[in-house]
């Protein structure tokens, strides 16, 4: 259906997201097109909960984010929730999630307007505890100094009392990761990970961190782990330093809880949600992640072209030895191809 109410999500630090943002405001005012911002930081008032800011802002059909990956999930986090698709203006250094430049606002703006923009499904996590989470407030001054104001610690889900043994749903989503780390320095955070119900082992680590196929790409990625494709359905757990041979990455199902028991003698445990420190877990507390029951829509101009913006935002260099014979960026046949391919997605790209 066609746009009828756009939030934005700008990084203020940003000339040229705040300039972009501006345009799109422009833009909405000329087309009759509600607006209005979202996760705005302010000196002294706390920030909202997802469900909060899309109620706030009137449930807009569509956010647009201006800034980096971080500015991304900003954006994310409200969208996911409310069923709103969300497309990033990249303004940052990386923008492995952002999907167009500032010069092409306006473009995009009549694309999402006439309902024709491509829209992408990405599974997301969610999180059960065995009690709500908590924020100490030293622990917010300390971790979070000089990066604007925390997000609050996550509600227990609409619905989601204590149930015996299962403990409180957490309404929250990740669209990139849940990261268990330890809080002191000369602490290190043991804990017990368990898959599908079983033992997988105990860490003594720096951290340990469950990621969707999306966040293969970031914090997992630069930890060792595997880099999934997007549209994946697959949970990755991977450790940080830990003190012990085994130290690969895991690929789980998509259907299987990924739960994390800090230890009696481990020191405290800080739990990130796509990088925002969210709460504290206590020895003898413990956390599941597994795939939420709703997932992230992407709005995209056109289909995503993932291993050739992996190959281009990480700058991938080829081997010396095969470099010099030259290949070719894609490789596609001219002829259709044949039946016992023709049921795969997109085995041989059709367009540049």
């Amino acid at each position: 259906m066609p746009l009828t109410r756009l939030g934005l999500v700008v990084h203020q630090g940003r000339p040229a997201a705040v300039a972009a943002a501006r345009a799109a405001r422009e833009w909405c005012a000329e087309h009759g097109v509600a607006c209005a911002e979202l996760d705005v930081w302010r000196e002294g008032v706390p920030r909202r909960g997802g469900q909060e800011e899309a109620m706030a802002a009137g449930h807009p059909g569509a956010v647009m984010t201006f800034g980096g990956d971080g500015t991304f999930l900003r954006g994310a986090r409200i969208a996911a929730k409310d069923g709103a698709a969300v497309l990033g203006v990249n303004v940052g250094r990386v923008g492995f999630l952002t999907e167009i430049t500032t010069d092409q606002v306006e473009a995009a703006l009549d694309v999402l307007h006439r309902d024709q923009a491509v829209i992408e499904e990405r599974m997301v996590l969610t999180l059960r505890a065995a009690r709500p989470l908590a924020m100490p407030a030293d622990v917010d001054q300390a971790l979070c100094y000089g990066r604007g104001p925390a997000l609050p610690a996550p509600t227990t889900r609409p619905g989601g009392a204590e149930e015996p043994g299962w403990g409180v749903a957490l309404d929250v989503t990740a669209v990139n990761d849940v990261v268990f780390e330890k809080l002191a320095r000369n602490r290190q955070a043991s804990v017990a990970v368990y898959l599908a119900g079983q033992l997988l082992a105990c860490y003594s680590a720096d951290a340990v961190m469950v990621a969707t196929p999306t966040g293969s790409t970031a914090y997992s990625f630069a930890a060792g782990g595997p880099v999934l494709a997007p549209e994946a359905d697959a949970i990755v757990f991977t450790p940080v330093a830990p003190h012990m041979a085994f130290d690969r990455s895991v690929i789980a199902g998509a259907d299987e809880i990924v739960a994390v028991r800090v230890l009696p003698h481990s020191g405290r445990v800080a739990v990130s949600v796509d990088g925002q420190l969210r709460g504290v877990l206590e020895p003898g507390d413990w956390m599941a992640a597994y795939r939420a029951p709703y997932r992230l829509r992407l709005a995209r101009l056109a289909p995503l072209q993932f291993y050739r913006r992996l190959r281009g935002r990480f700058d991938l260099a080829d081997a010396p030895a095969a470099a010099i014979d030259q290949s070719p960026p894609l490789y596609r046949p001219a002829a259709p191809p044949p039946d016992d391919l023709a049921h795969l997605h997109g085995p041989w790209p059709t367009t540049g």
